[in-house]
């Protein structure tokens, strides 16, 4: 297909008038359908219903050593619990406290705590004149919510093919004590699908910040959401790293079921050095005294081990793999010449990132949501929602049945196609 730029003013308009009647022909279907959040479909959500079946009124609710799962105690997790997450994560028992459902309540806190209590001994961030963060754009939306919420200020640092731009990361990290942390999602990275490469890794681990309080927020939340059983990206594990260049408390290393087993009844763990775990627990113990280990225990038992975690992982790619692959043939069929948009192709995870020409992803996404098809916000993957180049739109595939994601998927390309005549017919 001839690309846009190089048409003429007449062949554009030309265009531009057959792609409103098809546009037209979609907005009188009456079309409802959502790819605004990475949801799991109910499908998925069935693969473990087998939980259900683990307690029953008879069940023997004790633990490996002994616990009563009922009762108060085990401020940390269930031992069995600990090692069930610690090899999800490919770290150590040892360094994993396990929580509720969600890692994002985990990464609040995180920050909260740093807020009032400060990290380690360090001055509470709240009586700073100044805090900021570095934000790999594009990025988790809830990542930056987390540190708006708090006044803390967003610095965009650009996303490579190999992760963060490191130099930028390095330089910016030794020269300012103000900032205190990093937003990373380090495998299948949310929207691009990026993991990031050993060379990034060890350069985390290595860095020199100003701050002795800074932190990288590495949240694993895709190590194991792999599309493929036979092509899967794989990374450094960040606390060896660390204390392999001298640095053992710089991560935070978060991660959760919530898109194994249940979003709103998953497990969440937090890891990290036994420094920073102490402090942790200091706070955690006038907070809670323990979280639901009985579902802790419905997880250890259900999956068994690591193993029967990665063949449930299966079960889910079989099921979104064919989402992923109808919509980057649908990209590639519909868009691939044209020079109006760009997309990386993920091994995992649960987004394909889409880049348009620059001043157009607000207006395909308004056009979509008119035809019946919500999109995550446009600029929703850059801090404060101002993405300074408005071209980048996160595409969730997993939710819509495949049919709907069809449908879906063809009309934006259409809306893609439509913005992009305008963008190129208004430069003219």
């Amino acid at each position: 297909m001839r690309a846009y730029n190089q048409m003429s003013k007449d062949k554009l308009l030309t265009l531009k008038s057959d792609l409103e009647k098809s546009y037209s022909d979609y907005k009188a279907q009456g079309l409802e359908l959502d790819m605004s959040r990475g949801k799991p479909s109910s499908d998925q959500m069935d693969l473990a219903m087998g939980m259900m079946d683990v307690f029953h009124s008879k069940a023997d609710l004790t633990s490996a050593n002994g616990t009563d799962c009922r009762n108060y105690g085990s401020l940390d997790g269930l031992k069995e619990a600990k090692e069930l997450m610690a090899d999800m994560m490919e770290c150590h028992a040892d360094d994993v406290i396990v929580y509720g459902n969600s890692s994002l309540n985990v990464m609040y806190d995180t920050v909260s705590r740093s807020m009032t209590h400060g990290v380690m001994g360090s001055t509470p961030w709240c009586k700073l004149p100044k805090v900021k963060f570095l934000c790999p754009v594009p990025g988790y939306d809830r990542h930056f919510a987390i540190t708006e919420f708090f006044g803390i200020e967003m610095i965009n640092i650009p996303m490579t093919p190999e992760g963060p731009d490191m130099d930028m990361v390095e330089k910016l990290v030794s020269e300012d004590e103000t900032i205190k942390g990093i937003w990373c999602v380090p495998k299948y990275s949310n929207p691009q699908g990026i993991s990031y490469s050993d060379e990034t890794v060890r350069r985390f681990a290595r860095l020199k910040p100003a701050a002795k309080d800074f932190r990288l927020f590495w949240d694993n939340a895709y190590c194991i959401h792999h599309l493929y059983e036979d092509k899967q990206d794989n990374i450094l594990e960040i606390l060896d790293e660390c204390a392999k260049a001298g640095n053992p408390d710089l991560a935070y290393k978060f991660a959760s079921t919530s898109k194994v087993t249940f979003p709103g009844s998953g497990v969440a763990a937090l890891a990290a050095s036994k420094a920073n775990l102490d402090f942790i627990k200091k706070q955690m113990t006038i907070q809670t005294i323990g979280h639901d280990k009985l579902n802790q225990l419905r997880h250890v038992r259900f999956f068994k081990n690591i193993e029967g975690m990665r063949a449930h992982m299966m079960k889910h790619a079989e099921l979104i793999r064919p989402k992923f692959e109808l919509v980057l043939e649908t990209l590639d069929r519909e868009l691939s010449g044209l020079e109006i948009g760009s997309w990386i192709s993920p091994l995992g995870g649960y987004f394909v990132s889409f880049d348009s020409m620059d001043g157009c992803a607000k207006a395909i996404v308004a056009k979509a949501k008119e035809a019946g098809v919500v999109m995550t916000g446009a600029g929703a993957t850059f801090p404060y929602k101002k993405d300074p180049k408005d071209s980048n739109i996160r595409i969730a595939p997993t939710y819509p049945s495949l049919e709907e994601l069809k449908m879906a998927i063809e009309l934006f390309t259409l809306c893609v196609k439509l913005v992009s005549v305008d963008k190129l017919l208004e430069n003219m």
